[in-house]
């Protein structure tokens, strides 16, 4: 095992890889910008450094000072966690090359997997199904003659993308002159490559992830599924595990489809294949991503294997401590990633100081968080503050169980999504979990819908209210029985008192 490990990121997933080295008796060092000083992970971590300005290019991507620090602080390898340098196969390959232990698969498996034309071309000669569409780089001309072969709607996507970013659709033809424009631009801007290449448009998606862990002695196996297909702009909003309406005879060939994926490459650790379901119950790869993923809380929570800490073990050279059949799910999880953002002005950051943090807790919760109160949520990076993942033995207590716990998440002095949680939990084909990829667009406008009540103070407001009627009929009764000539002295503000602190009315 190794003796002390450079956690290459910040925020929760920082903090969450580092509660895992604790467990396994291992040290850790954590780096940080001008901004992140007093950050969570700073305080959690054994060792921390100081790697740069605010600007993520000039710290938390700065590889060469990464790998200065790790030298210096005498780290043997080195957990990327997600973002950031986590799928950049050139840190990968500079690890390797100064003899620290990247926590993830090589730089030739990122490499081949991140583009997405080259992870088609894999997949289809390991007989994975992929969506319909071109395996090949393509000009203007190409796309608009293939389209017009094809029939729009279709997907243009950036060859090396992600996130969301490069990704068009069309519905018709002479739209694809400017979507092949605004995605070139997109991508040359996000990641230095305007290259493209289309896909059908899947109508109807829902968005299925696979969790795989694979080791260096060629075993693998996946974790089962995770649904995230309510989305806005391509980014997961809520996610959970197993996947709505997904049988077992599914399950289990895209399973089968995600272990023959990472054999395919010779992959080694956690990574996660993704795919789209359509309405027939067909199935189609769309990427693999090279990392642990944000939503891997949910995986855990209904697997018990914690996915970080075998990252790590089979990083340092040891099997996979499970075999597929040793595997199950329990219960049912979801995950609301919590962001600094304003949901009634169309989700801008909402910087600034966090004046109160009470994250929930009881049975069944879990917060992975990177703020405190007092913390300072920045411009600087991504305003995620925290995630709330939930258990329940099914799905009906599980999202009960989310409800309660976003009621109860207070968070003040920034603005959170929040609301926007709670509404996506009232609408009925959530709660039926009858919803796709569209859910978002179609149902709440694309997430610009009114402001929601805050339960929570519904809730304290109702209680006082009835607290307050409780104490007006017990003094009328206590008045009643003291005009009576054997009437005793009745104690209605204690008795009031007592109310409402069994309500936990009165703040």
């Amino acid at each position: 095992m190794f003796k002390k490990v450079l956690i290459a990121n910040r925020g929760e997933i920082a903090v969450r890889v580092i509660r895992s080295c604790r467990e396994l008796g291992v040290k850790t060092v954590a780096v940080y910008s001008d901004v992140d000083r007093d950050a969570l992970h700073v305080r959690f971590a054994d060792e921390a450094y100081h790697v740069g300005a605010p600007p993520a290019a000039e710290s938390y991507l700065r590889i060469d000072r990464i790998l200065e620090v790790a030298k210096e602080s005498g780290a043997d390898a080195i957990h990327p966690g997600y973002g950031f340098l986590a799928e950049n196969g050139e840190f990968a390959d500079r690890c390797a090359k100064d003899g620290i232990v990247f926590i993830g698969p090589t730089g030739d498996v990122m490499r081949q997997m991140g583009d997405k034309v080259t992870a088609r071309q894999t997949m289809q000669k390991a007989a994975v199904p992929i969506v319909p569409g071109t395996t090949e780089r393509m000009t203007d001309e190409q796309i608009e003659a293939w389209v017009a072969e094809i029939g729009p709607p279709v997907m243009i996507k950036a060859s090396a993308g992600g996130g969301g970013k490069g990704m068009r659709l069309v519905r018709a033809q002479s739209e694809v002159a400017s979507a092949v424009a605004r995605a070139r631009s997109e991508s040359k801007a996000s990641f230095g490559d305007d290259s493209l290449y289309v896909e059908k448009f899947v109508e109807e998606p829902r968005h299925i992830e696979i969790q795989v862990l694979a080791d260096s002695h060629g075993n693998a196996v996946h974790l089962f599924e995770r649904e995230c297909s309510i989305q806005r702009r391509h980014q997961k909003v809520i996610e959970e595990a197993p996947g709505n309406r997904i049988s077992e005879e599914l399950r289990a060939r895209m399973g089968a489809a995600a272990v023959a994926a990472a054999k395919a490459v010779d992959y080694v650790g956690a990574g996660t294949c993704e795919f789209l379901v359509d309405a027939q119950d067909e199935f189609f790869f769309l990427e693999m991503n090279t990392r642990v993923q944000v939503e891997h809380a949910i995986t855990e929570a209904v697997t018990g294997v914690d996915i970080v800490k075998t990252m790590i073990k089979v990083a340092a050279g040891e099997p996979l401590p499970f075999q597929q059949d040793e595997l199950a799910i329990t219960g049912h999880a979801f995950e609301a990633r919590i962001y600094a953002e304003d949901p009634d002005k169309n989700f801008v950051p909402s910087p600034g100081e966090i004046l109160v943090y009470r994250p929930p807790d009881g049975i069944g919760v879990r917060v992975d968080g990177g703020v405190y109160q007092g913390a300072t949520v920045t411009v600087n990076y991504d305003p995620m503050v925290a995630k709330l993942v939930v258990w329940g033995r099914d799905r009906e207590e599980s999202l009960d169980r989310l409800r309660r716990a976003l009621e109860e998440f207070v968070v003040k002095g920034i603005k959170t999504s929040i609301p926007f949680h709670l509404r996506v939990l009232q609408h009925e084909k959530f709660i039926e979990g009858k919803y796709d990829t569209g859910f978002i667009d179609q149902y709440m406008d694309g997430g610009k819908g009114g402001p929601v009540v805050d339960p929570g103070e519904s809730r304290r407001v109702a209680h006082m209210l009835a607290a307050i009627a409780a104490f007006r009929r017990d003094k009328a009764r206590s008045e009643r029985a003291a005009s009576r000539p054997s009437g005793g002295t009745a104690e209605p503000w204690k008795e009031f008192a007592k109310r409402s602190q069994m309500r936990g009315s009165l703040r």
